[in-house]
């Protein structure tokens, strides 16, 4: 298999994976909590921090574990990842996401074929979501080498709790998220909003990451 083959089938593996954990935990907590919002928040937040710091552990060697479009857009302008593999990368992501998706509902012996209805809506949501994303970004760029995969897992876990949207941060988990009318799910008509708030929280995450490199003289 070539390099490219072998990038693209990580990333649409890892975030495939990604979904069903987030999806799965969600579906898994919201069965057992019984009404509890709060617990059933609590259990899906453990779930995905430890499984993202699995699925970026082992997929990190071979695709730099991006499972997003705005990590992969930022990487991409950084020259990090050539400028070619950016469209492909996106497309396998969200086919991932979807399939991901998928996943989770067959597990729980739900309806595959599903569309979300549950809105997230509104300038708290889309300024939560751009400072989740911000934050993504600041995190990847700046963590110690061999420290990422554990400092970007605990921080999706802590933003899940101090962001309103519970911290998406990634176009693909909210393409994928709308396929499931679920605990995890969101509208597609919510989507846009999402995922605009989320490249406009990448670009300033890297942008701030910018301003922090020793030497960089700062605007006067």
């Amino acid at each position: 298999m070539n390099e490219l083959l072998r990038r693209l089938l990580a990333e649409l593996l890892g975030t495939a994976l990604l979904l069903a954990v987030v999806i799965g935990s969600g579906i898994m907590a919201e069965r057992l909590a019984g009404g509890n919002v709060a617990i059933a928040l609590i259990a899906n937040t453990l779930a995905t921090v430890g499984g993202l710091f699995i699925l970026i552990e082992v997929f990190g060697p071979v695709s730099g574990a991006h499972f997003n479009p705005a990590v992969s857009a930022v990487m991409a302008a950084r020259g990090e990842l050539p400028g070619s593999m950016l469209a492909p990368y996106v497309v396998a992501q969200l086919l991932g996401a979807m399939l991901g998706a998928w996943l989770a509902h067959a597990m729980f012996d739900m309806t595959i074929l599903q569309w979300s209805t549950k809105l997230r809506f509104g300038p708290g949501q889309w300024i939560a979501e751009a400072v989740a994303t911000a934050g993504l970004l600041l995190v990847i760029l700046r963590a110690p080498a061999g420290r990422a995969p554990a400092m970007v897992a605990c921080y999706i876990g802590a933003a899940y709790w101090f962001t309103a949207s519970t911290s998406f941060a990634n176009p693909a988990a909210a393409f994928g998220r709308m396929f499931s009318d679920s605990f995890a799910g969101i509208s597609p008509a919510s989507v846009p909003g999402f995922v605009i708030a989320q490249f406009v929280g990448a670009a300033i995450g890297w942008a701030v990451h910018q301003l922090l490199i020793p030497g960089r003289r700062l605007p006067e």
